[in-house]
């Protein structure tokens, strides 16, 4: 709205700053921690009156007997109240990829909550079915694909040059197109295009293709990522931690995209508009941060599936919209860590079951509990267990297992912006 008005003023004292990307981004992300700070002191305090709390957690894995009674659940809300309101307040929103961000903020925020609200005010520990969770991804899934496919003001220009032409640098770039395209890391002047995937279909065909197979992969790509975040928020400060992170190396990413200086610099593809997902990611990192106030240990606030569902959407279609998804897997290597643990786990204990033995990859999953678990808690609770990774006796608390998740996510992001260089 301040966007709108300032720039309606026209020749008004200090009405230019707010066309300036970085100034809205800054003032963005500091109104957002302002906010996570001051709403998410309001909300726990009410959530204390009203004795809202999250259903009691399993605390028989904690060596060091952390206590997690009371803590209020849905801090998400918390999250999702300081991003909305500095984009709402600095974002163009008739800016395609900002409408994408709020939109899938909200459906994403309204799937955790009915996820939480089942577990907290129905004593229902599994809370929501499990399809229903999948079905709402894959409905914003399927909603960010499409509005990529058919909205008109989504384009992009695969390259950008520049020349000194009377002592005066001019960038040309190629012509803006729909495109199925995206970023191949470690790979110099070059991008995959997923309609070459089926070149056998013949010219027309394999672009049609492309682009059902781009839906779906966004689709997959959005879960995945949600899904990962989700299994990521078990420690407190955890999911928090590894999103603002995750979230710092996708504004790097999306300002890139977003300029025709630093997408000829860095050599990826110029995406009009998608500047405008830097304000966004401001607000997301600086409501994460103001969140972390409250959530690092000892926690007096819980995300909940209302946060971490939210995180991880807003993560995975950022990625998809900047064409950026292959980067995925390292950036957001623990979330995949996390993800694959648990898929592991459970086949492998259900392959053996079936021959009558118990058998398990680590002692505990997601993987994060796995360090703070100790073989004779697992034995006490089947002794016939065999465990294949026992590690070397020594747990760890979970302030040191998250800080260590946190550092090796900020490795992790460091190569994935490494990668556009060493490419």
């Amino acid at each position: 709205m301040l966007y709108y008005l300032f720039h309606a003023l026209g020749s008004f004292p200090g009405s230019r700053l707010f066309t300036y990307i970085s100034f809205r981004a800054i003032t963005a992300g500091i109104i957002a921690l302002g906010v996570s700070i001051w709403f998410g002191n309001w909300f726990i305090n009410y959530m204390r009156r009203h004795n809202i709390s999250e259903t009691q957690r399993d605390e028989k894995i904690d060596p060091f007997n952390v206590a997690k009674k009371g803590v209020p659940t849905m801090g998400g809300l918390i999250v999702i109240a300081a991003i909305l309101l500095p984009c709402l307040l600095l974002g163009r929103l008739t800016n395609v990829y900002m409408i994408l961000m709020l939109v899938t903020t909200l459906l994403m925020g309204a799937l955790g909550f009915a996820d939480d609200y089942i577990k907290t005010f129905k004593k229902n520990k599994e809370g929501m079915n499990g399809w229903a969770k999948i079905a709402g991804q894959v409905a914003l899934g399927l909603i960010v694909g499409l509005t990529l496919r058919f909205c008109p003001a989504v384009k992009m220009s695969e390259t950008v040059t520049h020349r000194i032409e009377n002592n005066i640098e001019v960038f040309e770039k190629t012509p803006e197109i729909k495109s199925t395209q995206t970023t191949i890391p470690f790979v110099k002047h070059h991008n995959f295009n997923y309609a070459d995937l089926f070149s056998w279909l013949g010219e027309g065909n394999k672009y049609r293709a492309g682009w059902i197979f781009f839906v779906l992969l966004t689709v997959f790509v959005v879960a995945a990522v949600s899904n990962g975040a989700n299994l990521n928020d078990g420690m407190d400060g955890m999911c928090a931690g590894n999103s603002a992170i995750i979230g710092v190396a996708l504004l790097a990413l999306a300002y890139m995209s977003g300029s025709v200086v630093w997408a000829e610099y860095f050599d990826v593809m110029y995406i009009p508009g998608s500047e405008e997902l830097v304000v966004f990611l401001a607000s997301f990192i600086g409501a994460l941060i103001g969140y972390l106030w409250f959530n690092g240990f000892p926690a007096q606030v819980f995300m909940g599936d209302t946060g971490s569902l939210t995180v991880g959407g807003i993560i995975g279609v950022c990625a998809m919209v900047i064409h950026k998804e292959l980067m995925v897997p390292v950036l957001c290597g623990v979330f995949l860590m996390e993800s694959v643990s648990v898929i592991l786990q459970t086949q492998v204990y259900k392959f053996y079951k079936k021959r009558g033995q118990h058998v398990r990859i680590w002692k505990r999953t997601p993987l994060h509990d796995h360090f703070r678990t100790s073989v004779e808690q697992v034995l006490k609770n089947d002794p016939t267990c065999i465990i294949r990774f026992k590690g070397n006796g020594n747990l760890h608390h979970e302030t040191k297992i998250v800080l260590r998740f946190c550092i090796v996510t900020l490795i992790l992001a460091a190569i994935t912006i490494l990668t556009l260089k060493i490419r």
